[in-house]
């Protein structure tokens, strides 16, 4: 009889993972106007065995998903890749109707275990490249530490040649009836919702995840079953690929410029900049009104392109506020690889463009010498100046 709520993947694997519609920020911050899957992972055989777990929010569905392929039979594993609340908060109501399940995790999770669930007992420690055996399956694990939880690891099995990655090679967006690569039109909207989850939430460890994929490199890998996302089945290639080139940063010639203005002087400026950059010989460019986009957009676009203009109006004597806190979250994502540009206006006394020079001199940043800063509303030669300005940042971007 056909399964009603999971789906096999391959080789007694089966797909029990949920879609959260409701939950409008990620982790509190990022937008999820798409939504987002939780993927949760049932392998059958000598031993049933779970990989990855879902958040509580969707845990009805998830039980009647994991009831469907149990079909009556005991649960002997729960593999734990990851402790983040999105993947083990149903970890309760899991072990409610299955308490002889044992939790096989690595050494850095059980604290985790014990401080979110209480959980201190019937646990299997792995480390770095053990293999274990469970029933008639066999499965190796690597630890990626900081990709993007200190406790993070993955699970491979040889035989299937598939890679449970947790967080690895997910991204953002509800899975609409279909689960895997081939049944969707990645480009309209996984991608680039993959790469803004890269961005914003592995970002910052891209180091770390460059280490990770190197080592997983070594793999055969035929399937790649992250616990967000798309789950990875003709073309595993293609993700692999893609987190390769984010973690890299290898940004795109193109700019973004982003500006905070009150009244309309300095979203003036921003688009006498941008008609500059287009004079110069660009054709990807992007104005962003800081006041209306979410610092998560914010963030990739600055990640993904190779120019990046600032533009701020003065706001008691300091930068305008929204302005200074995307600054701090462009300090902690560590970014590489970006020419950079700022501006400035003023009514009755200065600060932005003040602030936005020490920023860039204290990150050794990599900005255009010409950084100019217009008092109440640009007159006709401030706006050839701010052209001129945008045409110099195109150059250097095209490298002419």
């Amino acid at each position: 009889m056909e399964n009603l709520l999971s789906v096999p993947i391959k080789d007694d694997i089966y797909y029990v993972g949920t879609n959260d519609r409701t939950t409008p920020l990620f982790e509190g911050m990022w937008p999820l106007p798409h939504g987002i899957a939780y993927n949760s992972f049932i392998i059958k055989g000598e031993k049933n065995i779970i990989v990855d777990l879902v958040r509580v929010n969707t845990v009805s569905v998830y039980l009647d998903k994991i009831k469907e392929i149990l079909d009556g039979e005991d649960l002997d594993y729960i593999i734990i890749n990851h402790m983040e609340p999105d993947h083990t908060s149903s970890i309760k109501a899991v072990l409610d109707i299955y308490p002889n399940a044992k939790l096989i995790t690595n050494k850095k999770a059980v604290a985790l275990l014990e401080s979110y669930y209480d959980i201190d007992d019937n646990i299997e420690v792995v480390k770095d490249g053990d293999t274990l055996k469970l029933g008639d399956r066999e499965f190796t694990f690597y630890m990626t530490p900081m990709v993007h939880w200190p406790e993070s690891m993955v699970t491979y099995e040889a035989a299937t040649k598939t890679l449970f990655s947790q967080d690895i090679f997910g991204g953002f967006g509800t899975l609409d009836g279909a689960i895997f690569d081939d049944q969707i039109e990645f480009t309209k909207r996984y991608l680039e919702e993959s790469t803004r989850y890269f961005i914003n939430i592995v970002g910052k460890y891209s180091q770390q995840a460059l280490k990770a994929l190197g080592r997983l490199a070594a793999l055969d890998i035929e399937l790649i079953c992250p616990v967000h996302g798309p789950v990875w089945r003709d073309n595993p290639k293609r993700i692999i690929d893609l987190y390769t080139s984010l973690a890299k940063q290898e940004t795109i010639d193109g700019c973004v410029v982003i500006y905070g203005s009150m009244y309309g002087n300095t979203e003036q400026m921003a688009e006498a900049v941008a008609k500059g950059l287009v004079k110069g010989g660009l054709k990807d460019v992007k104005i962003r009104d800081i006041t209306k986009t979410s610092n998560s957009y914010l963030l990739s676009d600055i990640w993904r392109y190779k120019g990046v203009i600032l533009g701020s109006c003065s706001y008691d004597n300091n930068l305008f506020p929204p302005m200074d806190y995307l600054l701090s979250e462009i300090s902690h994502q560590r970014m590489k690889n970006n020419y950079w540009g700022i501006f400035g206006s003023y009514s009755w006394s200065g600060g932005a463009l003040k602030t936005l020079k020490k920023y860039m001199e204290d990150g050794k940043y990599d900005v255009l010498e010409t950084q100019p800063e217009i008092k109440g509303s640009a007159n006709d030669e401030e706006i050839e100046t701010l052209i001129a300005f945008g045409e110099e940042m195109a150059a250097k971007i095209l490298n002419k």
